[in-house]
């Protein structure tokens, strides 16, 4: 059984001595491996594949911040129409700093006392401003910061830090301005 195939086709006598010369001499000799040239249309297909592979991560990644801006919102709408107050049909307002523009919503009595407490506060989303209890203004703000507004809190400039020297040079700081200053 140790006995090679080309010894076993001989004494069967499938073939000749001549037939297994010619088997060993066209048997392949080994060669030396060269390092192949790389392919220049490989490598550019690598490279395009590469580019589309990054390229589809980009348009996920700003898909699914869409997707996340999204669900926030809805969660954001959500709550304030959970915890809003009933909206007054009313001529007294309430005006409010919201950035660089005055704002107001209709309050009676009890919203105004609520709103200069601070027990009540004012959301704006989507164009409209809606008054809220404080303890609903934390879930807000966890979501937006933006979201809530807080009349009661002081001006302050774009880096969040009160304007300390405009109100140094304000010639009216002496007089006080009462809370309930209907505009």
């Amino acid at each position: 059984m140790t006995d090679s195939l080309r010894d076993q086709l001989l004494k069967l006598g499938l073939a000749n001595k001549q037939q297994a010369k010619q088997a060993t001499a066209h048997k392949p000799k080994p060669s030396r491996h060269q390092p192949a040239k790389p392919d220049p249309a490989a490598t550019a297909a690598q490279r395009a594949q590469a580019a589309k592979l990054l390229r589809d991560q980009e348009l996920n990644r700003k898909e699914q911040a869409k997707l996340e801006a999204r669900a926030r919102a809805a969660q954001l709408r959500q709550l304030i129409d959970q915890h809003r107050l009933p909206p007054l049909q009313t001529d007294d307002y309430f005006s409010f700093m919201n950035g660089q523009r005055i704002a107001r919503v209709p309050v009676d009595a009890e919203r105004r006392a609520g709103l200069s407490a601070g027990t009540l506060l004012i959301a704006s989303f989507a164009g409209r401003y809606d008054v809220i209890p404080a303890s609903a203004a934390d879930r807000l703000r966890e979501r937006d910061p933006a979201v809530v507004i807080d009349p009661n809190a002081p001006a302050s400039n774009n880096n969040g830090n009160a304007n300390t020297a405009a109100d140094a040079e304000d010639p009216y700081k002496d007089f006080v301005v009462p809370d309930d200053l209907t505009w």
